[in-house]
């Protein structure tokens, strides 16, 4: 996969399920999300999500049934009973009661318990005293739930034809990262695909790789994604020849910017969606290979400037959020460019996002419009929500 908008063949989407059950006003926090969503009513927008890419003829692959066919593997299922599994957190005697437990139970149970959690009256039965357990209360955590699962773009991300595997920054997303280390390592699927970047390295997230055109990426620097993460996926791309130039693009660290997708997405092969306050704002450092196994690092440039002559286009078109000022705030915070494309010209979004999606009507850009009243309670938009295994290549 070389860009943002070549044909969509293949997306990974995790369908919401009990793991957002879980989510609390004491705990919702906590676990990054700004509202207790209304689970039936989001599974059912997801749904039609799904339903508009498989009418576009995308194949969907969910992310549970894949994670069950996955722990099928016995070297699989034991992976999982670790990534489970934290002693140091429930203390010998409780962990291995917990060990032993999940070691007996199939593919299923296991998924349930590694995507939705468990609490501590939930925990199996065990002989002997444990202070943990007494000390908990029942509705605490014993294995925390992953309510952002739902959003599949961050956890993974493929490049050319290697799946990168992020190093989630947030503690409440980090065992996503085992599991699709899991995954990717033992679906028949995906087995054999060579890695692009590794889970235990600097932290990375999807949500911030930008596959501008073939051997360009920008790479967002901010709350999620540092610095450090930036420079060793440029140069591991560098090594494997992934790409040429890597843009490093600093974001405000704070939670309406979270990732570099929350500012612009591609709509076209040289078209974004942008938050007007970002057009002349961002800033690119350019990473490129010197030639003797290290990097070059020049700028900051403005980001347009420097992505437009590391793709080799006179310049990138921008579709500006909103109408206004006011209304731009607004529908960037309702993810407004957070655009998933299945082709070059032809885009996903939400349809709250009434300005920006007329903006980009206008500009030629054909919008398939979902509902996300529920889904967009965790901060995240249709590219958020998927994560793109095949595209065809741009002609």
């Amino acid at each position: 996969m070389d860009s943002e908008v070549g044909p969509l063949r293949a997306v990974l989407l995790h369908r919401p399920g009990n793991e957002l059950k879980r989510l609390t006003p004491r705990n919702n926090d906590q676990l990054l999300f700004d509202s207790i969503p209304w689970v039936d009513r989001a599974q059912q927008e997801h749904d039609a999500f799904a339903g508009v890419l498989t009418g576009r003829g995308v194949e969907v692959l969910l992310l549970v049934d894949v994670l069950k066919e996955a722990l099928e593997d016995d070297r699989a299922h034991a992976a999982g009973v670790r990534a489970a599994v934290d002693e140091l957190r429930l203390g010998q005697s409780l962990a291995d009661s917990l060990r032993s437990h999940l070691s007996g139970v199939d593919a299923a149970a296991l998924a349930e318990v590694l995507t939705s959690g468990l609490t501590y009256e939930e925990l199996p039965a065990a002989e002997g005293a444990s202070l943990v357990r007494k000390m908990h209360h029942p509705h605490d955590f014993a294995v925390d739930p992953l309510p952002n699962l739902l959003f599949t773009r961050d956890s993974s991300v493929w490049i050319a034809d290697r799946v990168a595997i992020s190093s989630l920054a947030m503690p409440a997303r980090r065992r996503e990262t085992m599991l699709l280390d899991l995954i990717y390592a033992y679906h028949p699927r995906f087995c054999h695909a060579g890695r692009a970047y590794g889970a235990h390295s600097a932290p990375v997230e999807g949500g911030d790789v930008m596959l501008l055109a073939p051997g360009v990426l920008a790479v967002g620097v901010g709350e999620r994604t540092t610095a450090a993460g930036a420079e060793s996926l440029a140069r591991s791309l560098f090594a494997d020849d992934l790409a040429h130039t890597v843009l490093a693009v600093p974001i405000q660290q704070e939670r309406a910017t979270m990732h570099l997708d929350t500012v612009c997405t591609m709509v076209d092969r040289d078209a974004v969606v942008m938050y007007p306050l970002a057009r002349d704002s961002l800033v690119a450092f350019t990473m490129r290979p010197d030639g003797d196994g290290s990097l070059s690092v020049s700028g900051p440039e403005p980001f347009l400037h420097a992505a437009a002559e590391a793709m080799g286009i006179e310049k990138l078109r921008v579709i500006d959020t909103g109408l206004d000022p006011v209304t731009a705030e607004r529908e960037q915070w309702d993810d407004g460019n957070n655009t998933l494309a299945l082709a070059p010209g032809v885009v996903v979004g939400y349809e709250r996002n009434v300005e920006t999606n007329a903006r980009l009507e206008e500009a030629g850009i054909e919008v398939l419009p979902i509902a996300g009243s529920e889904l967009g309670s965790g901060r995240g938009g249709p590219r958020c929500m998927s994560c793109p295994i095949v595209r065809d290549a741009l002609e």
